[in-house]
C-alpha cells in the first residue's frame, strides 16, 4: 500500500530529524511493497516568523490530506501547534513507550512500560484568567467521556501488549477529590471489563517515586493530561534519556506521531542530535497504520527500524548523546542500511 505522511520539519533540531526520518521512509518505500508520498509541511517559530502563523492554512490542508502526520519538534509555538492540531484531530491519547535498550545507561535494564496520557483536557486546555492583577486562576476540566475512553485505550493496550497485563491509574484524588475523583472511578468501572488486566492505583507522587525504585514493575500507566506529560518524561529518563523517547496521538481517525523532547536549539545544526527519537516514532506511525489498514506488512517494516536501532546499539554504535561518537546522520545511515 502507499500512504501519504505530512512531515512537519519544526524548529531547532526538527528539520535535521524530521531529514532522518524522511530518508529512513524513504529506504522502506524503495525497498517494500510499503510506499509513501511524503509531504513536508512548515509549522513553528520559523514559519511563524514566515508566515505570521505558527500553523498556516495552507499546512492544516497538507495535514488533513495525509493519512498520518509525523513531527519535528517545535521551539517557542509548540502550543500553536501540537495542542492546536490535537484538538483539530481529537487526538486523544498520546501514547509515550519507555523500554530499556543495549548499551544505554539506565536505572533498571528490564523496562519495557508505556504511559496513555487523557490528551484533550485538564489545565492544558489554557483556560487561565486573571482575579487581580496579581493573582491567576488556572480551571482543570475532567470528564467522565474523555477519562472512559483514555482508560478504554489503555485496557486495550495492555491486553495486546507482551508485557505484564498490567494498568495503574495514576491520579491525585486524595486533594483533588472532585476531578481526579471522577478519573479513578471511571478507571475502576472500566477495569471491570478486563478481568484478566491486573489493576491498581497510585498517587501521582508515589509513582514517580516507584518510577525511579522499581521501574520494572510498571507496564501500562493511565493518567491525565499534566501528570502524564511530566511522568512519561520522567519514564523516558529513566531508560537513558529523551532522545530514545517517541509518542503518538492518538484519535478515532487520525494520529500525528513526534518525539517527547523539545527543539534543542542549543544544539541545532551541529548535526550532533539523536535521530532515534523521531526514528521510533515512525515505527509507532508504521504500527498505527497498518493496525488501522490491515496491513501487516507496514507492521512488519515498523519492527524493522527499531531493529535496526538494537542492532546498533547491541554494537555499541551510538550517538554522543548516549556515550557514542556518531553524528546524527551517521546514525542514520546505518539504521538505513542495517534494514536491508
Amino acid at each position: 500500500m502507499k500512504y501519504s505522511v505530512s512531515l512537519i520539519t519544526g524548529d531547532g533540531i526538527g528539520p535535521e530529524q524530521a531529514a532522518c526520518a524522511k530518508q529512513i521512509l524513504e529506504a522502506i518505500s524503495d525497498n517494500s511493497s510499503t510506499k509513501f508520498s511524503i509531504k513536508e509541511v512548515e509549522a513553528g517559530d520559523a514559519a511563524l516568523k514566515k508566515h505570521g502563523k505558527a500553523l498556516p492554512e495552507f499546512s492544516v490542508d497538507a495535514i488533513k490530506k495525509s493519512q498520518a502526520c509525523l513531527k519535528g519538534p517545535v521551539g517557542e509555538s509548540a502550543a500553536d501547534v501540537i495542542i492546536v492540531l490535537r484538538r483539530m484531530f481529537d487526538l486523544y491519547a498520546n501514547v509515550r513507550p519507555a523500554r530499556s535498550y543495549p548499551n544505554i545507561p539506565a536505572l533498571s535494564g528490564k523496562v519495557d512500560m508505556v504511559t496513555v496520557r487523557e490528551n484533550t483536557e485538564d489545565v492544558y486546555l489554557g483556560w487561565e484568567f486573571n482575579a487581580d492583577p496579581n493573582t491567576v486562576v488556572a480551571l482543570r476540566i475532567t470528564s467522565e467521556k474523555a477519562s472512559r475512553r483514555i482508560a478504554e485505550y489503555a485496557f486495550k493496550t495492555a491486553t495486546a501488549r507482551d508485557g505484564k497485563r498490567k494498568v495503574v491509574a495514576v491520579h491525585k484524588a486524595n486533594v483533588m477529590r472532585k476531578g481526579d475523583g471522577l478519573f479513578a472511578a471511571t478507571c475502576r468501572d472500566v477495569a471491570r471489563k478486563y478481568p484478566k488486566i491486573q489493576y491498581s492505583e497510585l498517587y501521582v507522587d508515589a509513582a514517580a517515586m516507584n518510577l525511579i525504585r522499581n521501574p520494572e514493575d510498571f507496564d501500562v500507566i493511565v493518567t491525565t493530561n499534566l501528570f502524564g506529560d511530566i511522568l512519561s518524561d520522567e519514564a523516558a529518563q529513566v531508560v537513558g534519556g529523551l532522545g530514545m523517547g517517541p509518542a503518538a496521538n492518538i484519535g478515532e481517525n487520525y494520529a500525528l506521531f513526534e518525539p517527547v523532547h523539545g527543539a534543542a536549539f542549543d544544539i541545532a545544526g551541529k548535526n550532533a542530535a539523536n535521530p532515534s527519537s523521531i526514528l521510533l516514532s515512525a515505527k509507532m506511525m508504521l504500527e498505527w497504520l497498518a493496525d488501522r489498514h490491515g496491513d501487516r506488512k507496514a507492521a512488519q517494516e515498523g519492527r524493522r527500524i527499531e531493529d535496526a536501532i538494537v542492532g546498533l546499539l547491541k554494537q555499541n554504535k551510538k550517538t554522543k548523546d548516549i556515550g557514542g561518537r556518531l553524528s546524527m546522520t551517521q546514525f542514520a545511515d546505518l539504521v538505513a542500511k542495517s534494514m536491508y
